[in-house]
């Protein structure tokens, strides 16, 4: 069995927001980002124009173009990235809005399901990108190969 676990897409989106925060001013390019966590442009691609389309980040083209943060790393609340980008988050069959399990109508494990899945969400609730980024701005640009412009 494995765990919960995130969509690939929502742990993309989380890195590249990572990438962007720890120099919040500076744009950066999908290759940049691409390469520093060695994941393919065109899956950080759609996942850039999905950010964008959200509000969370301010794409823009051309030679002098790349990604930026359309808000400061303070601003970003994980809980509300991770449900802007998780489109599912039912952790069983019957927390589904067309679930079909024949116990569900005396069951209460969706209860129980679903106050630890509110619980998950207001711990990251008080986590923001800044939180996320932390003290440790210096050591992730090194990781990530950031060189200040």
């Amino acid at each position: 069995m494995s765990p919960m676990q995130l969509t690939r897409f929502t742990d993309y989106g989380l890195r590249m927001l990572i990438h962007l925060a720890v120099e919040p001013e500076r744009r950066a390019p999908i290759q940049e980002i691409a390469d520093a966590y060695g994941i393919s442009k065109a899956h950080l691609t759609k996942v850039a124009w999905d950010l964008g389309a959200l509000g969370y980040i301010e794409p823009t083209r051309g030679r002098r173009g790349g990604l930026k943060l359309a808000r400061p790393p303070a601003e970003i609340r994980l809980g509300t990235l991770v449900r802007d980008t998780e489109k599912n988050v039912a952790l069983v069959e019957c927390m589904q809005p067309d679930g079909n399990c024949i116990i569900q109508p005396a069951c209460g494990l969706q209860f129980a399901l679903q106050e630890a899945l509110e619980a998950f969400f207001a711990v990251l609730d008080e986590y923001t990108l800044a939180d996320a980024v932390g003290r440790k701005r210096a050591k992730l640009a090194g990781l990530l190969q950031i060189v200040s412009s």
